[in-house]
């Protein structure tokens, strides 16, 4: 089983790109149905069935390279919810044939989570890119990153040193898991609503940035028939990505404590290069985030700045796992 999970974390990271990529070209209703595209299976290539799609939605011309954005997203995510049931199906049969052991419950809800997401796609497309589903889509993307990667921990069992310098972390490691899921949530919202380039000024924001915060109207969905470019007012924007900015240097203040007490304190190598990673991915991150501001949301910057954030969760549940682990160990032998 641990085969399938290797290649459904090398899928669900593609999946993720993907996600990004449709959602930064704009191509989140490039087909206006689901699953199909204009009621086919593909996009609508000849003109007899270019004409028949755009008379099923006349409000939506084919656009072909929006129309392929979306369905190849599709496709992909189709395959993982088919690799994510064969896992599911694997744990259930493995633990009939030799008991208790190995995991059921994690491919189980990573099954349940599956189904769900692809609840979430599809009203994603019928709700006319309605934010809090947007939202929770993406948020759906990077839960299901982080129960493959937790599984592989659990079936791969890396040897952990015990680590007595690290034992009074896992409060601050909790805190920082916390605080970059409210951090990727707050980036999902500014996205949603396409407040990505609604201040383009460091470190904060433009002009009086702070007399013109609108929080109620930011955090608030406003009734549309379609949320296609976003609704909200410039002021509700300004403040979505104000919170943000601000939350970045949160995730930067308390994830770099974490990351130099992590340093200080490992003596495994296990736990030097994973503190390594982290550190190089918060780096990086903030540096995409800065480009995204000076250079506009250039797509391929914007499109890691995503794929960055979903590493940095799945590293800092990697870590909670291990620190979780050896205190467990220590208890146990103590």
């Amino acid at each position: 089983m641990q085969r399938y999970v290797k290649i459904a974390l090398g899928l669900v990271i593609v999946v993720i790109i993907l996600g990004a990529y449709t959602r930064l070209t704009d191509a989140g209703l490039g087909c206006p149905d689901w699953p199909g595209c204009y009621g086919f299976l593909t996009v609508p290539h000849s003109e007899t069935r270019v004409e028949t799609a755009e008379m099923r939605f006349p409000e939506r011309p084919v656009e072909h390279f929006k129309a392929w954005n979306e369905m190849i997203h599709r496709y992909a995510a189709g395959i993982l919810g088919i690799l994510v049931l064969v896992i599911a199906v694997t744990a259930v049969q493995r633990r009939r044939r030799i008991g208790a052991g190995k995991p059921l419950k994690l491919p189980l809800a990573l099954l349940v989570l599956i189904i769900f997401q692809a609840a979430l796609g599809m009203w994603t497309v019928t709700m006319n890119l309605q934010p809090v589903i947007v939202m929770m889509h993406l948020l759906g993307g990077f839960s299901t990153f982080c129960l493959l990667a937790l599984l592989y921990l659990r079936e791969s069992q890396p040897t952990l040193a015990t680590e007595p310098k690290l034992r009074s972390l896992q409060p601050l490691a909790i805190l920082t898991l916390l605080v970059v899921v409210g951090q990727i949530a707050l980036g999902g919202w500014v996205a949603a609503n396409y407040a990505a380039l609604a201040c383009t000024n460091l470190p904060i924001c433009e002009g009086n940035w702070l007399e013109r915060l609108d929080i109620a109207g930011a955090f608030s969905v406003p009734e549309a028939e379609d949320y296609e470019f976003g609704v909200h007012s410039y002021a509700e924007r300004m403040t979505m990505h104000v919170f943000h900015r601000i939350g970045a240097i949160v995730v930067m203040a308390v994830m770099g404590l974490l990351l130099l007490k992590l340093w200080l304190g490992a003596t495994s190598q296990w736990f030097k290069r994973l503190t390594f990673v982290l550190t190089f991915l918060l780096v990086l991150q903030v540096a995409l985030g800065i480009t995204n501001v000076v250079a506009s949301l250039p797509l391929a910057v914007a499109v890691a700045h995503n794929a960055v954030g979903a590493l940095m969760l799945v590293g800092l549940v990697a870590l909670n796992y291990a620190l979780f682990k050896i205190k467990r160990k220590e208890v146990s032998h103590g």
